[in-house]
């Protein structure tokens, strides 16, 4: 009998790890959806071919090698993982139900194909933030070399059980592992690629680019909302029992409840100082408010996650407005929303879990921040110096998708429509 029921139990927490899996793949779909409602349609097919083929070849390399960098089986110290290519066997029948307390409790490959997904997401993020000038090719090259070594070293350190983790560096789901991670990287590229043509004028003025698609990028927002109760709620890891099963509702309800309220107080703050509800705002701040529970979903209780969202909200905002301010051109407000909203909330951890330090907290977010920005510098210097990175400025005027992909988005509008 004890054996049939840590079968079961094993089945059911393999078989939730991989729907939470699934869920996060399908965030895939939310960040192409949102990039492509708010860039112009002239650049439309080239920002979905590079959402498209970022998946791809993020989970391609992070099969043949990040995986086995973030988590190694034998590390060679708390800073240096080690390095293996491809995956082992799965866990024996004899392994699992052996009675030995560290039992596996839940399928090895299930793990792999989870953390892959969300190495493409943390790539996602860059994508949009270089969006109408950074070329197709070099983008990719890039993916190859941020999903095989720059995110999986960094993973290592917290979730693999590197020195931040050692240290005591809490983050239950990645807002700094991911989300400010991959802000970081995306600040990188937008700093070596330049702003838009066009976007800011001489005399310091700021020009608004608006997207072609706005009902794409709500439907973006709702996809990436939906697909976070896999990201936040997959992270618990396990749910074959009482305790887990209520511990996972719990971060549904505290996750959704961060998601609402971020997107409240976004729309009001916007509609206080524009005097107009803004969508991108309305967007950004429900974005913002999951980046910003991520780090904790489970601790706080729902008033409270209400509060972190709301405050991340708000955050998001005035990031935005301090990166124009700053020249910094992020078409989709994905720096702000990933890396500003994910600061707040690696900080807002110390309010809810008491084994969280401020000295802990801070020393990972600056490790992972000067690693990925300045690896991500590094490789993108070389990547420019090789092929380039930037369309010209023929091909930005022009539009991308024609130049890199040969296709228009929207043809039955006629070429003016793509301009």
């Amino acid at each position: 009998m004890g054996n049939m029921v840590m079968e079961v139990s094993y089945a059911l927490d393999t078989f939730y790890f991989l729907m939470c899996a699934a869920l996060v793949m399908w965030m895939a779909a939310g960040f192409a959806m949102l990039e492509a409602g708010l860039v112009r349609g002239k650049n439309t097919v080239e920002i979905l071919n590079k959402n498209a083929l970022l998946y791809g070849i993020a989970c391609f390399v992070y099969l043949c090698v990040g995986y086995n960098i973030m988590y190694p089986a034998d590390p060679m110290s708390a800073y240096i993982p080690g390095i293996q290519f491809f995956l082992g066997e799965d866990n024996a029948v004899d392994a699992v139900i052996g009675g030995a307390d560290d039992a596996p409790y839940y399928s090895s490959m299930a793990d792999f194909i989870f953390q892959a997904v969300f190495a493409a997401a943390t790539m996602s993020i860059v994508s949009g933030a270089v969006a109408e000038r950074m070329r197709l090719w070099p983008f990719l090259v890039f993916a190859v070399v941020m999903v095989a070594v720059i995110y999986p070293v960094e993973g290592y350190w917290k979730w693999g059980g590197g020195f931040l983790d050692q240290l005591g560096f809490q983050d239950f789901a990645g807002s700094v592992v991911v989300h400010m991670a991959g802000a970081s990287a995306a600040l990188a590229a937008v700093i070596m690629v330049g702003p838009r043509k066009g976007r800011y004028g001489k005399n310091g003025e700021i020009r608004a680019i608006p997207g072609a698609n706005l009902p794409l990028a709500t439907l973006g927002m709702f996809i990436l909302w939906m697909g976070w109760f896999g990201f936040n709620g997959g992270s618990e890891l396990k749910i074959a029992n009482v305790e887990e099963a209520n511990a996972v509702a719990k971060i549904f309800v505290n996750t959704n409840a961060a998601a609402a309220t971020g997107m409240i107080t976004a729309a009001l703050f916007a509609r206080f100082l524009f005097g107009k509800t803004d969508l991108t705002m309305t967007i950004n701040g429900a974005l913002a408010g999951l980046v910003a529970i991520t780090a904790e979903p489970l601790a706080p209780s729902a008033a409270m996650s209400s509060l972190i969202g709301a405050i991340g909200g708000i955050v998001v905002v005035l990031s935005v407005l301090a990166m124009d301010k700053l020249k910094i051109d992020d078409p989709v407000g994905a720096i702000s929303v990933h890396g500003s909203a994910g600061i707040w909330g690696i900080f807002a951890v110390l309010i809810s879990n008491d084994d969280a330090t401020f000295f802990g907290q801070f020393t990972g977010m600056i490790c992972t921040f000067i690693w990925m920005f300045v690896m991500s510098l590094i490789t993108l210097w070389i990547i420019k110096k090789i092929m380039g990175l930037r369309a010209s400025e023929e091909e930005e005027l022009e539009g991308m998708d024609m130049h890199e992909c040969g296709m228009h988005a929207y043809p039955e509008f006629g070429v003016e429509a793509n301009k």
